[in-house]
């Protein structure tokens, strides 16, 4: 008998059909002997709601008082599915975090998860129930219920399978696996039966949405086996493991893409040590995070070019900072650019095949796009482009490393 976490998102939850679907996929599992525990998020578009609430009142609402009110979501959503197994003969009992104690940090609004007591979870598994419990919510050391940020329902599912020992936590979504990049952008990606979470955690952190990126970390640390599926079709969906054994086919999992990035350059800084430093620290000290960097050498050996990039909401902030910095080390000019995208190809098959990133470069020239900066790791390969040619420029990657269901 095996013990399975499941989790549904919003869009899984969004209605009283679509709940009545989960409570009839979750009874199917019970029936076929395995041991079930739900988590849960909000009903689609209910946490929004009561942000616009909490709003309505107080432009900033205290963080505490925040947190009380968004877990009132979760707490709607398991009552309901929780009256819709016992509806179809499937006896269920429903928790909020703090019931089931899911210890957190006392970070509001962007809780950690410390650990979490399985004891009275596994005790109604026992007498045969199903636990539902809500995602996105814990309580802190103080008896404050905290929340776990965006996406936090994921990191919920994924850290009760942990502390159960769950045999697999399946994440339910709206798209029935990991494909080998957005199919609304190319119609022939493939749904890749396995992907490693190495390549999982790559492909998350440059911008694929399907899981968070936190619930992968989770994953891995405590090595739960994960499984993404859809809600909404039948299938095996994608296998998030650690296993390795396809290296040798398969070179690129896929490509990952973020529209979300601005470039900023500051020309003619002094080449001495220490001045990458004196660009980034005022950078990093207003909460900015850099993603890929670049530095160049002018030919007097004097003067150097620093390019870097940032995410586009905090385009304006940092290039306000940048110009401060600019005049303060006499630098001859500050550029910057917010109409840029970052693509990457993502295989841990990269560890032992060559040319990979000349095969990249060249479909890519072939295409007509130039590259604007490069960034690599053992697994990834990441170039910015303008934002004009992303589309062109994940199709002719994805004919150029045969990637389409029809390779």
């Amino acid at each position: 008998m095996s013990l399975i976490v499941q989790k549904y998102g919003g869009t899984s939850v969004g209605s009283i059909e679509r709940i009545q679907t989960v409570a009839v996929k979750v009874k199917q599992s019970r029936d076929r002997g395995h041991r079930v525990v739900v988590v849960v998020s909000a009903m689609s578009g209910e946490t929004d709601r009561l942000l616009d609430l909490a709003r309505a009142i107080q432009p900033r609402p205290s963080p505490r008082e925040l947190d009380v009110l968004l877990s009132t979501g979760e707490q709607v959503t398991i009552a309901l599915l929780t009256m819709a197994l016992e509806a179809a003969g499937c006896p269920a009992r429903s928790y909020t975090g703090a019931q089931v104690q899911v210890r957190t940090d006392s970070a509001h609004n962007k809780a950690r998860i410390r650990d979490i007591d399985g004891g009275r979870v596994m005790g109604d598994l026992e007498s045969g129930r199903v636990v539902v419990v809500a995602g996105f919510q814990g309580i802190d050391e103080h008896g404050n219920i905290t929340t776990l940020g965006r996406g936090g329902s994921d990191t919920s599912a994924v850290a009760m399978a942990a502390a159960l020992k769950a045999d697999e936590c399946q994440i339910y979504t709206d798209v029935d696996g990991v494909y080998t990049t957005d199919p609304r952008i190319e119609p022939r990606a493939r749904r890749l039966p396995r992907i490693t979470f190495e390549e999982m955690l790559e492909m998350a952190s440059l911008g694929s949405k399907i899981l968070q990126i936190r619930a992968v970390e989770f994953a891995g640390k405590y090595r739960v086996p994960l499984r993404v599926l859809s809600s909404f079709k039948r299938g095996e969906g994608t296998l998030i493991t650690f296993e390795e054994d396809d290296v040798e086919e398969a070179k690129i999992a896929g490509i990952a893409f973020a529209k979300d990035e601005a470039k900023l350059t500051i020309l003619g800084v002094p080449d001495q040590p220490g001045v990458a430093h004196k660009i980034l620290g005022p950078i990093s000290d207003a909460n900015i995070e850099v993603d890929m960097i670049i530095q160049n050498i002018a030919a007097d050996a004097k003067t150097t070019d620093f390019t870097f990039t940032v995410h586009r909401n905090d385009y304006g902030k940092a290039l306000e900072i940048l110009k401060d910095t600019a005049r303060a080390l006499s630098a001859r000019e500050v550029q910057g650019d917010e109409h840029i995208v970052k693509l990457s190809l993502v295989g841990v098959g990269m560890r032992s095949h060559a040319g990979i990133a000349s095969r990249m470069f060249e479909a890519l020239a072939r295409e007509g796009i130039n590259i604007r900066m490069i960034s690599t790791s053992e697994i990834k390969i990441s170039v910015v482009i303008d934002e004009k040619y992303l589309e062109l420029g994940v199709r002719a990657l994805h004919d150029a490393f045969g990637m389409a269901q029809n390779g």
